[in-house]
């Protein structure tokens, strides 16, 4: 057969198209949500953007991960896989939504909100419908129609951008921090709706006997990432409380959330290789030579992140202008944020060891482990350094998860995957990244600036390409086919 590589690349760049657009219009809305909304409003969008991507966790129970392993599972009825997920998904999410409009008003006040119960019933219906969702978007990926994920996608994510142009060019009240949340309503509503003949056509059918066992195997899953996508939203939270200055948190952070916009591209290629990623592992696991495929993949990975850190850095000048002249002020930050999020994206190779194992349980304690690294940096350190602290708590708490996963990894799951080349890689990345911080330091016209940065770069792409070339790929027989 072809190379394994090829195919996971041809699907990551499919999947990539609509989180490529995505990531790029919202990236292009940056602009205008900080010179439209004051820093106070973008942090308050901020804040109940990190409650939606915590709960989002919980509400789906782990199961998307569940799915692709019992659905690949030998005896096992893809159509009551789906099904279980589904029907359990859907209850857990109508019973929150129910409980979020009757007890709006006192949320609502309680979060210093008072007079915008409807934000919370919008909140609320936005987790129901990215929910349900969720499970139907994993069932495209475990079909391998990623070209209907990418449409589908696509669709959900111009809505979200028509809706925001409607309310901030076309509706007749001031901008408020509302906006941005009804956008994305409207556009999960219109997602759902185009589902609707996927769910008919699944024929839903209750097995307990099949979720029971999916539960049991996803939930422990949704325990570990409620801690980790907790850890890296937990210090938006902490702002309310720790911050330097308690009359100004919001300020602090709607800044420092403008600036991690400016690593959104980092964030882009880890979303698009996971996306194609996660089937990719759990279908070739079988296969001869597959932990030394997964070892290959991680190479590359790094290499092509630490070409996407450098390029960020290296034009930062010209990106940075992407925001309000208030909001530039924490640019800082972005080098960190940059990589840490290539910390993130590689621990999601070397924490494929549990999933493929079974072994979900020890995910419990390397997220937790991180979560109160990120607590007691913020903690400790927020007080006196705001925005700072919270960018070097994700940095020390990605690297402390990183570290654990790939020790017990090599345990109970041993993949050789070659620490000195990638070792080399960071190497590069490093001299590149110094040229670029002291080209910086001492050349004041941006065009020698972007010369001097772009021949850098260039210098590490070429030097990592002939360190790559040193371990060929070999294609693997594939048992499913």
């Amino acid at each position: 057969m072809a190379n394994p590589l090829k195919q996971l690349a041809g699907e990551t760049a499919i999947y990539g198209l609509s989180s490529i657009l995505a990531r790029v219009l919202n990236f292009l809305f940056v602009p205008i949500y900080t010179r439209m909304l004051t820093q106070v409003q973008y942090g308050v969008v901020t804040e109940f953007m990190a409650y939606i991507a915590i709960l989002q966790v919980v509400l789906v129970l782990g199961l998307e991960t569940g799915c692709f392993r019992f659905a690949n599972k030998e005896g096992e009825d893809p159509r009551r896989v789906y099904s279980g997920a589904l029907l359990t998904v859907f209850g857990l999410n109508l019973a929150f939504l129910a409980c979020m409009v009757a007890f709006s008003d006192p949320i609502s006040a309680a979060l210093g909100y008072a007079g915008y119960r409807s934000l919370i019933i919008y909140v609320a219906s936005i987790l129901f419908c990215d929910s349900i969702t969720a499970i139907l978007f994993a069932k495209l990926r475990q079909e391998h129609k990623a070209v209907k994920f990418a449409v589908f996608k696509t669709i959900k994510i111009l809505t979200e951008t028509g809706a925001n142009l409607v309310l901030f060019f076309v509706w007749p009240a001031q901008p408020d921090f509302t906006y941005p949340i009804i956008a994305i309503f409207i556009s999960c509503v219109l997602c759902l709706v185009l589902f609707i003949p996927d769910i008919i056509r699944l024929k839903l059918v209750w097995d307990s006997d099949v979720v029971r066992r999916m539960l049991i195997y996803s939930l422990p899953l949704m325990v570990a990432a409620l801690p980790g996508v907790a850890n890296d939203f937990l210090d938006r939270i902490l702002f309310r409380y720790f911050d330097t200055s308690s009359e100004a948190w919001r300020a602090s952070l709607g800044v420092y959330q403008a600036a991690v916009k400016l690593a959104v591209i980092m964030n882009l290629f880890i979303q698009m290789f996971r996306y194609a990623a996660e089937p990719f592992f759990f279908q070739r696991a079988r296969d001869k030579g597959s932990k030394e495929l997964y070892a290959v993949v991680m190479e590359y990975f790094t290499a092509f992140c630490g070409l996407v850190f450098l390029a960020v850095v290296g034009y930062i000048d010209i990106i940075s202008l992407f925001l309000g002249r208030d909001f530039r002020v924490g640019v800082g930050v972005v080098p960190i944020m940059l990589l840490s999020y290539m910390l993130l994206g590689m621990l999601f190779n070397v924490s494929m060891w549990y999933k493929l194992s079974g072994k979900t349980n020890m995910a419990i304690w390397i997220t937790l482990a991180g979560l109160v690294v990120t607590a007691v940096v913020n903690v400790v350190f927020m007080p006196r350094f705001s925005y700072w602290a919270s960018a070097f708590g994700h940095l020390a708490s990605y690297l402390v998860m990183f570290i654990l996963s790939a020790w017990l990894g090599s345990k109970y799951y041993p993949i050789p995957y070659s620490w000195k080349r990638i070792g080399a890689i960071f190497g590069l990345m490093g001299l590149a990244y110094a040229g670029i911080f002291f080209c910086d330091m001492r050349a004041d016209a941006m065009p020698i600036r972007l010369l001097v940065n772009t021949a850098l770069i260039g210098t590490y792409l070429g030097a990592a390409w002939l360190l790559l070339r040193q371990r060929p790929v070999k294609a693997t027989n594939n048992n499913n086919q």
